[in-house]
C-alpha cells in the first residue's frame, strides 16, 4: 500500500489551489524544481494523472480533483490531532467549549456551574462549531438540531424548545399572542432576517443578511428586520425587542456535541453531567 507523507500532501493542495507551480513554489518558500519533481513523484507512486500541464497552464484531473479533497482532509486531521495533543499536556486541564454568542445562556451558564474550572468557552459565529471541533479549536460544543451540521459527532440531547418570533416592540405584531411562520414572512416591511446555512452560504431573501447577535439585535430595534429564533433567545431581548410565539415553527434540540474519538476524562465527566440535567422544554 502506498503511504503519502503530509509534506508531498502539502506540496500538491499548493499547486492544486494556485494551478501555478511558480506562485505555488513561492507560497512554499522552495524552488520550483523541487516542487516539480515531488509532484512527478507522487504520480509515479500512485499511477494516476493528478494534473495536466500545457502551454496554457494547469488543471486537475478527476483523480487529482479526488486527492485534493482527501489531502486537504488529511492535513486538517494533522493539524487537529497536534492542537488536541498540545493541549492535552498543558498545564490548565481544562475543555474547550465553543458556543454561539448569545446562545442557550442559562444550559451553558448550569454547565459552568458544575465544570467552571474545567471548562474555557470560545465564542464563535454560526455554524462554526463543526469546524472547531474537527480543526481540533475545541473539544466539545453545544449546537442545535437540525440547524447545526451534526453528522461525524457523538451527541447528548440537552434541551429541546419552540421558536420564537423577535419583532421591534413598537411593531404592531408585538401585540399578537402568538403568530405563524407564513405570518411573519409575509409583512413587507419587517423582512426576516437571513443566516448562512451550513453551507456559509444565505439563502436569497428581501431580509438583511446577519452575521452576529449584535447586529442582529440592532437591526430589530431600529425597526428594520425580524427574527426567528429558540424561545431560549429573550434572556438577550432589549426593551426595543418583543418575543412572539410561533405555532408552527419545529421545534429545535440543543446538544452537547464532541468528536468520537476522544477519550478526555473531563469531558465524559462534562457529559456526564449535562446527561443528568433537568430538561425542561422551553415554551
Amino acid at each position: 500500500m502506498d503511504l503519502l507523507e503530509t509534506r508531498e500532501l502539502r506540496y500538491f493542495v499548493t499547486v492544486a489551489e494556485e494551478l501555478h507551480f511558480s506562485r505555488a513554489a513561492e507560497r512554499l518558500g522552495i524552488a520550483q524544481p523541487p516542487l516539480s519533481r515531488a509532484i512527478q513523484q507522487l504520480e509515479r507512486r500512485l499511477g494516476v494523472t493528478l494534473l495536466d500541464r500545457d502551454r496554457r497552464g494547469v488543471a486537475l484531473t478527476d483523480a487529482g480533483q479526488v486527492l485534493l479533497e482527501e489531502a486537504r482532509a488529511v492535513l486538517d486531521g494533522a493539524a487537529a490531532a497536534a492542537r488536541r495533543t498540545r493541549r492535552a499536556a498543558s498545564s490548565t486541564g481544562r475543555l474547550t467549549l465553543a458556543t454561539k454568542a448569545g446562545a442557550n445562556h442559562e444550559l451553558l451558564q448550569r454547565l459552568l456551574d458544575a465544570h467552571g474550572a474545567e471548562v474555557e468557552v470560545l465564542l464563535c459565529g454560526m455554524g462554526e462549531q463543526a469546524l472547531m471541533l474537527r480543526d481540533g479549536r475545541a473539544d466539545v460544543a453545544l449546537m442545535q438540531r437540525p440547524f447545526d451540521a451534526l453528522a461525524g459527532f457523538d451527541t447528548e440531547d440537552l434541551l429541546t424548545e419552540r421558536q420564537v418570533a423577535i419583532v421591534p416592540a413598537a411593531h404592531p405584531l408585538a401585540a399578537r399572542s402568538s403568530l405563524t411562520m407564513a405570518e411573519v414572512a409575509a409583512v413587507p416591511d419587517l423582512p426576516v432576517a437571513r443566516w448562512p446555512g451550513q453551507d456559509g452560504v444565505y439563502e436569497p431573501g428581501p431580509g438583511p443578511e446577519i452575521h452576529d447577535l449584535s447586529q442582529l439585535a440592532q437591526l430589530i430595534a431600529l425597526g428594520h428586520t425580524s427574527a426567528v429564533l429558540c424561545a431560549s433567545s429573550r434572556t438577550w431581548l432589549w426593551s426595543a425587542h418583543a418575543a412572539i410565539p410561533l405555532v408552527d415553527a419545529p421545534r429545535v434540540t440543543t446538544v452537547l456535541a464532541w468528536p468520537p474519538h476522544s477519550r478526555s476524562r473531563l469531558l465524559a465527566d462534562l457529559v456526564r453531567t449535562a446527561g443528568q440535567l433537568d430538561r425542561p422544554e422551553a415554551g
